[in-house]
């Protein structure tokens, strides 16, 4: 099972399954390739993703979408628990998981994914702040109510977490005023040893898409 992904500074879709397969430790095999580069276009251009990653790859199947490739993974992998078990929660989980996929646009067009930069002077327009108040609000209800087993929205890690991971990751880039059980969850996402990885990565990656860089004054993120 092979799983392509894009750049790590900036894929935020790619980011999603691959922290599932990392945090859980899935023998899969991860090729990273430069987005928009010649050599990702032609390997996409063998599959059927319509040029587009993540892309998992098995022996008999091609699953081309984030969420499809979580719910693919967690059910060929059980024992990763990718739900909650309760039936309520784990309602609750896939719907949110499925407004992350089809929602905040105005956050993502504002904020794109960059782990290496952070944006001091950032105003987020109203509807961005509306998005970001919306997704603070998904978290809390979440930890509220389904998350007395652990720091993780429903307690333990599921494909929940590992779709909402990228938004940290943009919280790093702005000044968001989070209240202590938002900032508490945040911690939880980038003191986790899969997402640490994954920043480091992204630290450490030579490649720069000037498309997906601000025009902004802007600090360098260490860590």
């Amino acid at each position: 099972m092979q799983l392509i992904i894009g750049n790590y500074n900036y894929s935020s879709w790619s980011m999603r399954p691959w922290l599932f397969v990392e945090y859980h430790r899935l023998p899969v095999e991860v090729l990273k390739m430069h987005l928009g580069s010649e050599a990702l276009l032609s390997k996409l251009d063998q599959h059927f993703s319509d040029r587009k990653v993540p892309l998992l790859i098995t022996d008999t199947a091609e699953v081309w979408d984030s969420l499809a490739i979580l719910d693919f993974l967690g059910e060929h992998y059980p024992q990763t628990k990718p739900w909650p078990i309760e039936s309520e929660a784990r309602a609750v989980a896939r719907s949110v998981s499925a407004e992350m996929h089809s929602s905040f646009n105005a956050l993502r067009a504002e904020v794109p994914m960059n782990c290496r930069r952070y944006y001091p002077g950032l105003e987020l327009s109203h509807s961005a702040q509306k998005e970001v108040q919306r997704i603070m609000e998904i978290w809390s209800y979440c930890r509220d109510r389904f998350g007395a087993g652990g720091p993780w929205l429903f307690g333990s890690f599921t494909i929940a977490d590992a779709m909402y991971a990228p938004v940290v990751m943009r919280f790093r880039s702005v000044d968001i005023e989070m209240s202590d059980d938002i900032k508490a969850y945040c911690e939880t996402v980038n003191h986790s040893t899969a997402v640490k990885e994954w920043i480091d990565r992204a630290l450490n990656e030579p490649e720069k898409i000037e498309a997906a860089e601000l025009d902004l004054p802007s600090q360098v993120l260490n860590s």
